[in-house]
């Protein structure tokens, strides 16, 4: 298999870059659901040519960010109950088990990483600080992944991890969610598997039925918990 040219290189650099970005712009609400991704103008405000721009919006639509109502025409999706539903039911699945294996292979040096993350986002909720609430949320629960010790299980999520920020994002009771990351330290700081798995499996479902309450009201946010008690008896 021929190597790739130093030219290759710097077009991925490039179209990694600009990918990086325009995610980014996404998950912070700077580009809504409904905006059109104009290759023209993106190659303009970039400074560089169409095509990494071109790849970069193809892999936003791999991604679940974007799509295209015409062949031509990429608009940032909507997302729908569906999409919230599917999304949280996997992060249910995945992060629960990540928690108990976590709370089995702790470090003293990363539960003071999680510590360190938990006063960043108390900061950062009393200013009402957004994006920086979510970049360090999604901060946190990485670490959790990354302490359970399973690769597999983080590249399952990877894919979905920017979805559930730009979901998450839309969430602003922020200070309920900084409780429960703390109750979730505590957990896994106890080293209890059970108990972390049950403070990450009730984490999971406040977060669904507040980003459901954020994104289409009250009332799907109250079926939802309606369900989740059904489920509990």
């Amino acid at each position: 298999m021929c190597c790739m040219t130093t030219a290759e290189r710097s077009l991925g650099a490039v179209r990694e870059k600009v990918l990086a970005e325009l995610r980014q712009d996404i998950v912070a609400g700077r580009l809504r659901p409904g905006d059109r991704l104009v290759e023209r103008e993106l190659a303009e405000r970039f400074g560089v040519s169409r095509v990494p721009v071109r790849e970069a919006v193809r892999a936003l639509v791999a991604e679940g960010f974007v799509y295209f109502d015409t062949p031509r025409r990429a608009l940032v999706r909507r997302l729908d109950a569906t999409d919230v539903q599917e999304l949280f039911e996997l992060r249910e699945a995945l992060e629960v088990y990540a928690a108990g294996l976590a709370a089995q292979r702790a470090t003293p040096e990363v539960l003071a990483d999680l510590e360190e993350l938990l006063d960043r986002a108390a900061v950062a909720t009393e200013a009402g600080d957004a994006e920086t609430i979510t970049d360090v949320n999604t901060l946190f629960h990485d670490r959790i992944l990354a302490m359970a010790g399973n690769g597999l299980l983080i590249s399952v999520m990877e894919p979905v991890d920017g979805r559930l920020r730009w979901m998450t994002r839309r969430n602003e009771e922020w200070q309920t969610l900084l409780c429960e990351h703390r109750e979730l330290y505590e957990a896994l700081a106890s080293g209890d598997p059970e108990r972390a798995r049950g403070c990450a499996l009730a984490h999971v479902r406040t977060n669904y039925r507040l980003t459901l309450r954020q994104l289409f009201g009250e009332e799907a946010s109250a079926e939802t918990s309606s369900d989740a008690s059904t489920d509990a008896d």
